[in-house]
């Protein structure tokens, strides 16, 4: 076992404690499933889930009334981003190429073990997925769901792998639905085994290292070929990461995680809902509204549970500033690894208000009057490689682009929005944003249309000693 924080989630949050004593809260009195997540939220979650414009603590909840398996609860470990960075040194503290190529050149294959590491196994027909303390956010939930859940694909006709997160609703004692991402390998890799009538085998994989939580939300897409997400988490930890074999299913699991559950996908299907009930709702989404449930979805039939000794079950609300965080400072690294903005690019930030994939600040440096038009170009370049931003905001050196003030200064003082404001059609619609819906649109009269904004927040280069800031300072990233 590593004392990493960024290769362990238990030396992660041992680490926590440590450092932050303050920001760990441990809460003992009995709770279900659906009062631990409110209890949260009104506590400690923050933007986009509530009002609140806070890094969240780290909750720990040891008392599940409703699940059977004896399991403490953490919610909010990814909800601070100053605490992930100290616990992933390699993450770059400003995004661009420089910072990525140095990234890329510390990435470190992993180590592999010779078998399972888990004491705790629970195969066949003692599966029960439903004593696991999976929450229900809100009484409007198609059930309980994994949402910490990295899912570990490899196919061993081709030796293709994927690593990624998505909602997972446990549907059945030995059964998950699971809603993923077109453009993720991972639902490439489903359909090319399903068309060749073969089982994929998958893991997933709770309580994984941190590191490998925050490299997984890079896009495949982004990454060199021969680099992989699981080099890239060692990168980000500073050492790395631990796999081993599954005991039921020929496929890898992360050695450090708390608790594993293996098994495979077949081409079966079911819908997101329990069984018996109508598809509706799905869980509240990381924009802050409820998500709409799916009629079929990929469904993996689970073959075993491993787990550590005295494991523990990591969640996250669904809207909160964890899945924020993990997503913006992931996608920020793939704006570097993408090459976008050039030498113009001094640093990026995926703001936590915009789910960490929608508001993305870019701060630029300009050498000469022509880069007044080149920092447009750059941004509508982003807009194309990055299928999510849908809001680019431009601001200069002096602004700091993790700081939602600043950037609000920026754009009231160095944007006349009527002009600096520019709107682009022809993008796909997002689902996740309401706003780019069919509803949304003819409430408001327009055609729907995915549409993408980039705002000027910038000064002219002509213009830069006359309107420089009266206490001028080095703007943090």
């Amino acid at each position: 076992m590593t004392d990493l924080p960024g290769l362990s989630f238990r030396a992660a949050l041992a680490a926590a404690r440590k450092e932050d004593p303050h920001t760990h809260h441990t809460y003992d009195q009995p709770l279900t499933r659906h009062e631990i997540a409110a209890h949260y939220a009104a506590r400690h979650a923050g933007i986009p889930a509530t009002s609140s414009s806070r890094a969240e603590d780290i909750a720990l909840y040891t008392r599940v009334t409703d699940a059977s398996a004896g399991m403490p609860v953490v919610l909010g470990a990814f909800g601070d981003a100053e605490r992930l960075r100290r616990w992933l040194p390699g993450l770059p503290r400003r995004v661009n190429g420089d910072t990525v190529s140095r990234l890329l050149a510390a990435c470190q294959e992993p180590k592999h073990l010779e078998s399972s590491p888990f004491p705790q196994v629970q195969r066949g027909a003692d599966v029960d997925l439903g004593a696991l303390p999976a929450l229900w956010a809100t009484e409007r939930d198609a059930g309980p769901y994994l949402t910490t859940g990295l899912l570990y694909a490899h196919d061993p006709r081709t030796g293709r792998t994927a690593t990624a997160v998505h909602r997972m609703l446990v549907r059945d004692r030995n059964q998950l639905v699971i809603w993923m991402l077109p453009s993720r390998r991972l639902l490439a890799m489903y359909h090319e085994a399903v068309e060749r009538g073969e089982r994929l085998p998958v893991s997933v994989n709770l309580g994984a290292p941190p590191a490998a939580m925050v490299a997984s939300a890079v896009g495949s897409d982004f990454l060199p070929a021969g680099t992989s997400k699981t080099a890239l988490a060692g990168a980000l930890a500073g050492g790395p990461v631990t796999l081993a074999p599954a005991v039921s299913r020929p496929v890898p699991v992360f050695a450090e995680s708390e608790i594993v559950l293996e098994g495979y996908f077949d081409g079966t299907t079911a819908p997101e809902a329990l069984p018996g009930r109508e598809v509706g709702h799905s869980l509240p989404e990381v924009l802050g509204y409820d998500g709409n449930a799916a009629e079929s979805l990929p469904a993996i039939t689970v073959t075993a549970v491993t787990s550590r000794d005295a494991p523990v079950f990591p969640a996250v609300i669904g809207p909160g500033r964890e899945q924020s965080l993990i997503l913006g400072l992931a996608g920020a690294v793939a704006l570097g690894l993408s090459g976008a903005g050039g030498e113009l690019l001094r640093d990026a930030h995926y703001s936590p208000a915009g789910g960490g994939m929608f508001l993305l600040v870019l701060q630029v440096r300009k050498s000469g009057p022509a880069d007044d038009e080149r920092v447009r170009a750059m941004a509508k370049d982003v807009l194309d490689r990055h299928r999510f931003a849908k809001v680019v905001v431009l601001v200069d050196e002096d602004v700091a682009p993790d700081s939602a003030e600043d950037v609000l200064w920026a754009v009231t003082t160095r944007a006349d929005l009527s002009a600096d404001a520019l709107h682009f059609t022809g993008f796909p619609r997002v689902g996740l944003d309401p706003s780019q819906g069919e509803a949304w649109a003819a409430a408001r009269g327009r055609e729907a249309t995915g549409s993408r904004t980039v705002v000027d927040a910038t000064v002219p280069f002509a213009l830069r000693e006359r309107h420089a800031r009266s206490f001028p300072g080095a703007a943090h990233g």
